[in-house]
């Protein structure tokens, strides 16, 4: 039976009034969700925006270092279990918290950790990578299972209502996104990456799982937009550009913005030729019909496996004295991009580490590829490597400091090409990874400027949170969860914790206390401010 570990003193703290009952607060209207959650964290990113931004401020710079553990929960499958690892965002809706690990749920209690259910589901097979969380509407949760199912499980009791198949198994496709619910749609991406499979977003009924619409990544026939990129029609329909990072929404323009994963094959490429739409790019949908309204390439024609899967973040700001709805991107390709979210057009695009493989910027602001630094059969020195500037952890954006913070890493590798042939299939290549270095970045919004460097020994590949108290928060190199200043990026608090953070923390108000959660292997680790 698994169980919460509370320490006795904070244990009789909890009984003096943190377990009080409460009336719950309705959940956020879609409009609502551009402001920044409070007493809950209801979607991946906390709000449509993607910024990872809380409004909080109970826990400050000058007080983050009195943080106490309030509960850890650790999950306890059965002996044989592969390896588990919490890399999905929680949620908490109403005071309860909801998680998962592939092919499980849990319910816990977000004051205690006291579970509530716990949903297993069995499996067909799949790539048992990772599951980056849930999604809730009303009485239903969300998620994706590796054996490509889509499945809608009762909110209070963890009970199957229905699923849908939303790939195919067969073709070694796999679900591992957090679904996303938006109006009347709930938006649902695919994974799997070596097999030379196109990727797309689905767009289904959140109350029957029925398909509404999907947009597939890369053009299905010679006549679509995009279809001038690739050679023919049978190296597009094998293009790749899956779409595994949950997307971004905004409610007054009606836009969904989705961020597309790298061409196929993945470093052979002889057969690709051309910028393959739509992959590597950050596109704008519209959300009742998947109509494409614009697109920018964050990576043209990639040969070096760096999907432009990162989140999208939207925010507002006045830029050169005019108001502007933006959009902003750390590719993994080292190059940091803010557009405008009304048409794509790009405002700032800038490296937010120091790469080699461009040549500068097109006209539309896109990184312009070096030949010489494509896949060699004798090998090419490229930085970043294979793993990218940056990865799948989200990133975070203050709308108080005006910057945006991401993980990053300056790596170098050598880049071979195993397959040289005119139509080479899979991979075809690989990298042998050299010198690295560790860094979390803020980059000023406006210009691109990075503003300070926090170094890491070792690595980090956490995600991010920021909120108003000026923190933030991410993951170290030591098996710590860290506090850093949002303004100067010095270091304000540290726990040791079993593992290393593998999602993005959250933080959330209960009962005039807020609370810190973070996933660190097999363990979710919950701090409060008591204060």
């Amino acid at each position: 039976m698994n169980r919460s570990l509370l320490p006795f003193c904070l244990l009789l703290a909890a009984a003096a009034g943190t377990l009080t009952a409460r009336a719950s607060a309705p959940r956020p209207e879609p409009a609502q969700q551009l402001q920044g959650p409070t007493d809950s964290w209801p979607t991946y990113n906390g709000d449509f925006s993607g910024r990872r931004f809380s409004p909080l401020t109970k826990i400050s710079a000058t007080n983050v270092g009195a943080l106490s553990l309030a509960w850890m929960y650790r999950i306890n499958l059965p002996q044989g279990t592969p390896a588990v690892r919490i890399a999905g965002t929680p949620l908490q809706i109403d005071g309860v918290m909801y998680f998962t690990i592939p092919d499980h749920v849990w319910a816990v209690d977000a004051r205690t950790g006291r579970e509530r259910w716990h949903h297993a589901w069995t499996s067909k097979g799949g790539i048992h990578l990772g599951n980056r969380g849930v999604a809730v509407a009303g009485d239903l949760l969300y998620y994706e299972t590796p054996d490509c199912n889509l499945v809608a499980l009762d909110i209070k009791t963890g009970a199957e209502r229905w699923h849908k198949s939303i790939c195919d198994l067969d073709q070694f496709y796999y679900g591992s996104v957090a679904p996303v619910v938006a109006k009347n749609h709930l938006f649902t991406g695919v994974s799997g990456d070596d097999l030379d499979i196109p990727g797309y977003l689905d767009s289904r009924d959140p109350a029957t799982g029925e398909l509404q619409w999907r947009w597939h990544v890369v053009p299905q026939k010679m006549d679509e937009p995009g279809s001038n990129t690739w050679p023919n029609e049978d190296a597009m329909k094998h293009g790749g550009g899956m779409t595994w990072t949950p997307v971004t929404y905004d409610p007054d323009l009606n836009l969904v913005f989705v961020t597309t994963g790298n061409p196929q094959p993945v470093v052979a490429h002889k057969n690709r030729e051309g910028s393959n739409l739509f992959t590597g790019s950050i596109v704008a949908l519209n959300a009742d019909t998947g109509r494409m309204v614009w697109w920018f390439q964050s990576a043209p024609h990639d040969t070096h496996d760096w999907d432009a899967t990162q989140t999208a973040i939207l925010f507002d700001a006045t830029i050169a004295g005019q108001p502007r709805k933006l959009i902003a991107q750390a590719s993994r390709n080292g190059h940091f991009f803010v557009l405008d979210r009304t048409n794509g057009k790009a405002i700032v695009s800038k490296e937010y580490v120091k790469t080699n493989w461009s040549l500068g910027y097109n006209a539309k602001g896109e990184p312009i590829p070096n030949p010489a630094k494509e896949p060699q059969v004798d090998g090419a020195l490229v930085s970043p490597d294979q793993s990218g500037a940056a990865n799948w952890p989200p990133p975070a954006l203050s709308p108080l400091t005006g910057l945006f913070y991401v993980n990053a890493r300056r790596a170098f590798s050598v880049y071979y090409l195993y397959d040289p042939d005119d139509n080479p299939q899979g991979w075809g290549g690989t990298d042998r990874g050299g010198y690295s270095e560790a860094m979390t970045q803020a980059i000023d919004y406006r210009t691109g400027a990075v503003k300070w460097t926090h170094p890491w020994e070792g690595g980090s590949r956490a995600g991010l949170l920021v909120t108003a108290g000026n923190v933030l928060f991410t993951g170290g190199a030591s098996n710590d969860i860290v506090a850093l200043n949002a303004t100067t990026g010095d270091a304000l608090w540290h726990s040791r914790l079993n593992a290393s953070v593998g999602n993005g923390p959250i933080t959330f108000e209960l009962d005039g206390r807020q609370y810190l959660v973070v996933g660190a292997g097999d363990t979710l680790w919950t701090f409060v401010m008591n204060r």
